[in-house]
């Protein structure tokens, strides 16, 4: 293969040669695909291994069984699960765009791709609200955010969605008024989730919109109680600041962190997810007229959402660290390793 094959891609090419209903395959340059692959794999590790991480350490340290920290397993579970079962697939469609996994398996993995990324914003939901009590009502956080508040959290995250993507996706409401389209572009190969006009708004609304802006809205409010928390502080009288400087630094130094950690959650949100449900809205007014690289630059976009997750929600902690650098030591697996503290003692 010379260098002129490396860059030109051949003449057109079908996803099953020896069907006559195939649908066009993109043909790509060997090195385009190779660069695509070799950043969509990254993604794909990068988002189960972090998540992975997650879920080991929060299900084997026994300190770390809180509430709060439930609501986080919960969500790296299914950041994980969406890095199993729905983003090699998407994938393979996105740089080949061919679909060679058959009609039934096409349902699920939408079914599961709405699901799972419902998901995952629906748990980003409630830990706002959780982090909304800790902020703002530290004194009754514990009789709030109790097990069982955690339980319904947990249960509304994973039925609604799951419900909600099973049964769109299999009672195919969301074709109606497009089937023109649908039919013009159907063939073998092809595994294209369309929304109509009201559906696109909808399911935009519901697993987006909606949640979006409860946990946008919740953390401005962390962000005004903190910056009040601040201030309070510096109007303190003056003996009283003398007596207790140290404290009132490390006061300070807690509230800016928690306010640079909040505008980093609600950026890569909204950074991530923004785009695509935009497009989802607007593609069908404009007659599903969005170029398939863009849709599917978007949709990784959103994807990516899950792997910054144990990031965001995990790195920002000391003890995510330090369980960290146990799973990779193998320390975790010596007797009564899952019993010790892995928060700083203070004197």
């Amino acid at each position: 293969m010379n260098s002129h094959d490396l860059w030109n891609p051949p003449e057109v090419q079908f996803c099953f040669a020896f069907v006559n209903s195939s649908c066009p395959k993109n043909v790509r340059s060997v090195l385009s695909a190779f660069a695509m692959y070799v950043v969509m794999i990254g993604a794909i590790v990068m988002t189960m291994l972090g998540n992975m991480v997650v879920i080991v350490s929060i299900a084997h340290f026994k300190q770390l069984h809180s509430p709060t920290n439930f609501l986080i397993l919960s969500m790296a579970i299914t950041d994980f699960l969406l890095s199993c079962v729905v983003m090699p697939f998407s994938m393979i469609r996105s740089i080949e765009s061919c679909w060679y996994f058959g009609d039934l398996f096409c349902k699920i993995h939408s079914c599961c791709d709405i699901m799972f990324c419902t998901t995952s914003i629906f748990h980003l939901c409630f830990i706002s609200v959780d982090r909304y009590y800790a902020v703002c009502d530290p004194l009754h956080y514990v009789t709030k955010i109790t097990i069982p508040v955690i339980e319904v959290f947990l249960l509304i995250s994973w039925s609604f969605p799951t419900f909600f993507a099973f049964g769109l996706v299999f009672s195919e409401l969301n074709k109606i008024g497009a089937e023109d389209f649908i039919a013009a572009i159907d063939c073998t190969g092809s595994c294209v989730l369309i929304f109509n006009k009201l559906w696109g708004t909808l399911v935009s609304f519901i697993a987006f919109f909606l949640p979006g802006t409860v946990m946008v809205g919740i953390y401005i409010h962390i962000f005004t109680v903190a910056r009040k928390h601040a201030k309070q502080i510096d109007m303190g009288p003056k003996m009283k600041q003398v007596g207790s400087e140290s404290e009132i630094k490390n006061s300070s130094k807690k509230e800016n962190k928690a306010t640079k950690t909040l505008s980093i959650v609600v950026g890569v949100f909204v950074l991530c997810w923004l785009p695509f449900f935009v497009l989802t809205i607007t593609d069908p007014f404009i007659n599903f007229t969005t170029p398939e690289d863009l849709y599917n630059v978007f949709l990784w976009l959103g994807y990516l959402n899950s792997t910054f997750n144990p990031i965001i929600y995990g790195m920002f902690y000391p003890w995510f660290r330090k369980a960290l650098r146990m799973i990779v030591t193998g320390m975790i697996f010596h007797p009564d390793f899952s019993t010790l503290s892995l928060f700083p003692t203070h004197g």
